[in-house]
């Protein structure tokens, strides 16, 4: 039981490297689904391994098998390996669901901060102009969603540009973007091997947008311009949205204008980079499913419904 628990623990310091090949091969929003399932089938295997871990050490102890009606204390191979094992699964979690209380609730103020700085502000359509020094755009979700942009982004840009920004801003919502990074995010706080991804998943978001754009204005150069002169004008601008309000001006921009600049990428069927996702994916969910139905044979042997 306790080795198939460990599997789902190890399998996502595996994913970083394929995940960072996954937009070379794939078409961005192909790779921005694929990442994200595979982060979340992950993410949501870790941590219920995790659970199992701490239950299996609880239940060893004598106060807690009577909490859980149970005969004996729960019977494992070693205490040697299962306590030790417990205690650090226990650390894990509780450093996990601080970290992701704390985010959250960042995230959270930044959301309501933003959200109230565009709701007073008269809109035109879906667009939201704020009046600040500091050039900034981007795309806030809620009802109804919402394209923020500052006056003096406005000012750095052209009118055409304008328009490619806009509609990259409004790719993001149009594709529920902010999904996808809330997904990566809470994934992130439930794994550490699965941090290096958060930023990966980032990029497809922006590659997708950016392609959407392109094929919005109808120009893969103006586009790219566009990105670039906002993505300057921001540099040195402090921005109030939260992290999971996607903005043109994010992510490593240099690569995201090479993308644009280059030929449209080409619609590929799965390849082996998105095979090799899925099968950690399904390596770790089945392990984690295995492990726990282990879990739950021992406790009903505990409780004496089962012969072992």
């Amino acid at each position: 039981m306790t080795a198939l628990l460990l599997i789902p623990l190890l399998v996502p310091f595996a994913v970083p490297v394929p995940a960072r090949r996954c937009l070379d091969r794939l078409a961005p929003v192909a790779a921005l689904w694929a990442l994200t399932l595979a982060v979340v089938v992950l993410a949501g295997a870790s941590v219920a391994a995790l659970g199992a871990l701490v239950l299996t050490g609880l239940l060893k102890l004598p106060v807690f098998a009577g909490v859980g009606d149970l005969i004996h204390p729960l019977r494992t191979f070693s205490d040697l390996v299962v306590l030790p094992a417990a205690a650090a699964a226990t650390g894990v979690l509780t450093v996990g669901a601080w970290t992701l209380v704390r985010s959250a609730l960042h995230q959270l103020r930044a959301f309501r901060a933003a959200r109230t700085q565009a709701d007073r502000r008269p809109a035109a359509g879906d667009l939201c102009v704020i009046e600040s020094p500091h050039p900034d755009a981007y795309a806030l979700p809620g009802r109804p969603n919402r394209i923020v942009v500052t006056t003096a982004m406005l000012r750095s840009l052209g009118a055409d540009e304008r328009e490619a920004l806009f509609a990259h801003e409004r790719a993001h919502n149009a594709g529920g973007h902010h999904r996808f990074l809330v997904a990566a995010e809470l994934a992130a706080h439930c794994h550490p091997g699965l941090r290096p991804v958060r930023p990966v998943i980032a990029l497809a978001a922006e590659r997708a947008a950016d392609e959407a754009a392109a094929a919005a204005v109808g120009d893969r150069r103006l586009t790219a311009r566009a990105i670039a002169r906002a993505a300057l004008a921001t540099r040195a601008s402090h921005s109030v949205r939260p992290d999971f309000a996607p903005a043109a001006t994010t992510g490593p921009v240099p690569q995201r204008v090479a993308a644009l600049l280059s030929s449209p990428p080409r619609h590929r069927a799965a390849s082996w980079i998105a095979l090799l996702l899925a099968v950690c994916a399904a390596v770790s969910a089945g392990a984690s499913a295995a492990g726990v139905l282990a879990f739950h044979h021992e406790v009903e042997v505990a409780q004496g419904e089962e012969p072992r």
